[in-house]
């Protein structure tokens, strides 16, 4: 009879933050404990409950959902994860109000959903906010670049260049005390410099490969979402067809009668 494997050591925000320059960081967004499982026993480092869900799983245009989803999401995603850092977005308006509101927020991901941090946008104006946090004993993913919940100010999904104001922001997340910062939707050479210009791991989502770590959205790296597919995203499969594929065959074999078989069947 064989052994059964040993459950692995969870991976903690310090280990993650003491990364940088040594090993690079793989992180994925999941969103239910079936994906947050495939992706953790595959080895990935931290799972992202990305408020993305509004897009790949709720079938909005945006990704502006609450606060009361990402924690439902997050709690399903804790079940199934054994080693990696599992990290919740702070929604739209669920932080952007005051500190005080903040802290809030992050607390219930925390304690109610059982998050091990939380990830919030935006850099030199949302930097009380992370202090706030971090204050309160919560650990802070930050995220500057292009930050999708300020879609409209920005004025669509497109890649941030003023590089001044991108470093700024970038310092001014690592001295509010984050542990990690996204860079999204950035020049390679931007990327680049704004992780040699910080002492915690930068994850790129269209930063470049001198990031400390990358981000893909699960649906996006396996083929599953097909609506909008961003300049970033290598698919490492297309299982979209190969699900629609099964559901043909499913299909036929229902109306011919070929499902269930003899062997489908109790005695």
């Amino acid at each position: 009879m064989s052994a059964t494997p040993p459950v692995p050591r969870p991976l903690t925000v310090p280990e993650f933050r003491a990364a940088k320059g040594r090993e690079k960081l793989a992180v994925v967004t999941a969103y239910d404990y079936t994906s947050a499982r495939l992706a953790d026993e595959a080895g990935v480092d931290a799972l992202l409950v990305g408020d993305s869900l509004g897009m790949v799983v709720q079938g909005q245009a945006n990704s502006l959902v609450t606060l009361g989803q990402i924690a439902y999401h997050t709690r399903c995603v804790v079940r199934g994860v054994r080693r990696g850092l599992v990290v919740a977005d702070l929604p739209f308006l669920s932080y952007q109000v005051s500190a005080s509101q903040a802290v809030r927020s992050a607390g219930k991901l925390i304690k109610t959903a059982g998050a091990h941090a939380v990830k919030l946008e935006g850099g030199q104006r949302m930097a009380d906010a992370i202090r706030a946090v971090v204050n309160a004993g919560i650990p802070v993913m930050g995220h500057v670049g292009l930050t999708p919940q300020s879609v409209h100010l920005l004025g669509g999904f497109k890649v941030q260049r003023d590089l001044p104001q991108l470093l700024a922001d970038a310092k001014a997340v690592e001295e509010a005390g984050a542990f990690a910062l996204v860079v999204e939707s950035v020049p390679v050479e931007a990327g680049a410099k704004i992780t040699k210009a910080v002492g915690i791991p930068t994850i790129g989502i269209g930063a470049g490969p001198a990031c400390d770590g990358q981000v893909l959205v699960y649906h996006d790296m396996l083929g599953l979402f097909a609506d909008f597919r961003p300049k970033f995203v290598k698919c490492y499969a297309e299982l979209g067809s190969q699900v629609r594929t099964a559901m043909q065959s499913y299909c036929r074999e229902v109306r011919d009668g070929t499902f269930p078989g003899a062997e489908h069947g109790f005695r």
